[in-house]
């Protein structure tokens, strides 16, 4: 687990779970007590299968793959490969992945993540994002940095680390490794933390790329498209009927937080809910995404026992991107069609001040890197090309 790191300074870290760690795991995943079945069955495949959460017969599966046939052990290795570190920033230990680039002409990137993700939507694109296949494409110096709460980042013991102190935070991380500007992308809370990192530090931040776009609140559907009204009442329908998770864990992440910390098989169920509803999937969710790479997170959160903490990102957030903050940097916006907050390029104008480019691909959900991931890392090379072009 983390070791102490003083202020200022940078140093390795490497995952290593315990075999006692991993033993409890199973035997808690055997002596799981389930509930009945839901009471909405139907014969898969049938999204209506999904009206009251997880279906008994999802869960059991990926449960027993859990005890028998997933292998952290695998994902461990791949997070040391790219290369782990840890820092401390205003008292609280970060932990992030780092991937120099071989290329002379490599700009720095900052990849942050959101709940229920983990850096685990990012471990399989590094190499590409770093030394890409293609020579013009742009090469990265790649920085996928833990949240506070989640994974190897230490746990705030206090409130007050929301979506600004994260922010400053990542322009601190950034210039402690000797990258005093950089691009930044992220999705979900990554999406609105860099937000605020090219709205509130464009001297830092060269430009940003975020398939979260949220505009500022009060604007009206007058003049949007038809598609775009949808979008609109797509985004007002998810906050109104779908969005509870965020209810308990912004009033009451503790209570939440004692399942997610002492049930595997709890913590798997809230997680995996949330990739079923927000994937571009027509009923389960590893249609799109395998279960080594659900299961890489979810045991992430375990192993970590965050499941409170990272929680209690909403507690410290939930609607709490400034309503006058603007976006002057450049900025690339990509929309995916079954996410679950769509916003039109008219209401975007009205935060990001310069949108250089602006795509809307055919197919992905809310964790595109997992579930498109080949078109996700061309449309974030294609994207912050533009982006760098724009401060040619």
């Amino acid at each position: 687990m983390p070791s102490e790191v003083q202020a200022g300074e940078v140093q390795a870290f490497e995952a290593h779970a315990t075999d006692a760690d991993l033993d409890d795991l199973r035997a808690r995943l055997v002596a799981a007590r389930l509930p009945e079945a839901e009471t909405v069955y139907r014969a898969a495949p049938d999204p209506r299968r999904w009206a009251q959460g997880v279906p008994l017969a999802d869960l059991v599966d990926v449960v027993d793959y859990w005890r028998t046939g997933y292998n952290w052990r695998s994902f461990e290795a791949r997070l040391n490969r790219i290369g782990q570190f840890r820092t401390t920033i205003d008292g609280l230990g970060i932990h992030f992945l780092h991937r120099r680039s071989a290329r002379a002409d490599a700009t720095p990137l900052i990849l942050t993540h959101g709940w229920p993700g983990s850096i685990a939507e990012f471990v399989d694109l590094v190499d590409e994002l770093a030394d890409p296949k293609d020579a013009d494409a742009p090469a990265f110096h790649v920085v996928v940095p833990s949240l506070p709460g989640f994974g190897y980042s230490d746990k705030p013991a206090t409130t007050g680390w929301g979506i600004e102190k994260i922010a400053a935070a990542w322009v601190e991380l950034m210039g402690r490794i000797g990258y005093s500007k950089f691009v930044a992308h992220g999705g979900d809370w990554g999406g609105v933390i860099t937000t605020v990192l090219g709205g509130r530090f464009p001297t830092h931040v060269l430009g940003i790329h975020t398939t979260t776009a949220q505009a500022p609140p009060g604007l009206t559907t007058d003049g949007l498209t038809a598609a775009e009204r949808t979008w609109a009442e797509d985004t007002r329908d998810f906050w109104r009927h779908r969005a509870a998770y965020a209810k308990q864990q912004a009033t009451r992440p503790q209570t939440i937080g004692y399942s997610l910390v002492d049930s595997p098989v709890g913590l798997l169920a809230w997680i995996l809910d949330k990739f079923a509803e927000w994937t571009d999937t027509e009923d389960s969710p590893f249609e799109r995404i395998s279960r080594d790479r659900v299961l890489d997170d979810v045991t992430l959160y375990w192993l970590t026992r965050t499941g409170a903490s990272s929680a209690r990102i909403y507690y410290e957030s939930h609607d709490s991107l400034d309503p006058d903050l603007r976006v002057d940097v450049p900025s690339a916006i990509s929309v995916y069609p079954r996410d679950i907050e769509k916003c039109p390029r008219a209401w975007a104008q009205e935060r990001f001040r310069q949108i250089v480019r602006w795509r809307s691909p055919e197919a992905g959900g809310h964790f595109p890197s997992l579930e498109v991931p080949e078109y996700f890392v061309k449309d974030l090379q294609g994207g912050l090309a533009a982006v760098l072009a724009a401060n040619r």
